[in-house]
């Protein structure tokens, strides 16, 4: 009788320890946004991210400033949960790469464009469906605005997104400021 009263407390806490370890482990997953936010909505750059997100899709600006290649990337989980619900989930990183593009004379045809070295910037956004950051002027509309150049080290060089940033996004305002019908990734 006494053993099955010492197993009965092995294993109540045994139970306990494993859910307070998975309650811990839930708060805290809930609790990390987005590894590329700092405490005070600073947006820093997702290195790596070619190899680490997934390609959503490309646009091709054919000229002026922004000619070229637009390669946008997210990550897998972002992906899985958009075809499940339609929307971003909160901490989504959306990176869009901007490429030089040079044209030639290729086995598929006259005047084919492909992108080169040549970056010329990266636009990252990030879901907050929290408005965590409302007093910061990178932060509104349910997103976090950046804009990274080649050489700013890293730095964030927007200032405030609804300057910086939002004009060229309200053609997507109904779709979360996005345009999701150049990302085939995002359907099933």
């Amino acid at each position: 009788m006494k053993a099955m009263n010492v197993t009965k407390q092995i294993l109540r806490r045994s139970l306990l320890g494993t859910l307070l370890f998975t309650f811990m482990a839930i708060s805290s997953f809930a609790d990390s946004f987005s590894p590329y936010v700092a405490d005070h909505g600073e947006i820093s750059f997702p290195k790596d991210f070619r190899t680490n997100m997934v390609h959503l899709g490309s646009w091709f600006v054919p000229e002026g400033g922004a000619s070229g290649f637009h390669d946008v990337y997210t990550e897998k989980a972002t992906v899985e949960a958009y075809r499940k619900t339609g929307i971003f989930p909160d901490g989504a990183t959306l990176v869009k790469e901007l490429r030089a593009s040079k044209a030639g004379d290729y086995s598929t045809g006259q005047g084919v464009n492909h992108a080169t070295d040549g970056i010329k910037q990266w636009f990252v956004m990030i879901k907050d469906e929290k408005n965590r950051f409302s007093g910061n002027p990178l932060w509104g509309n349910g997103w976090g605005w950046a804009l990274f150049k080649t050489d700013s080290n890293g730095k964030n060089l927007a200032a405030d997104y609804q300057k910086d940033c939002l004009g060229c996004h309200i053609p997507a305002e109904k779709n979360d400021w996005v345009f999701t019908e150049g990302y085939p990734t995002l359907n099933k």
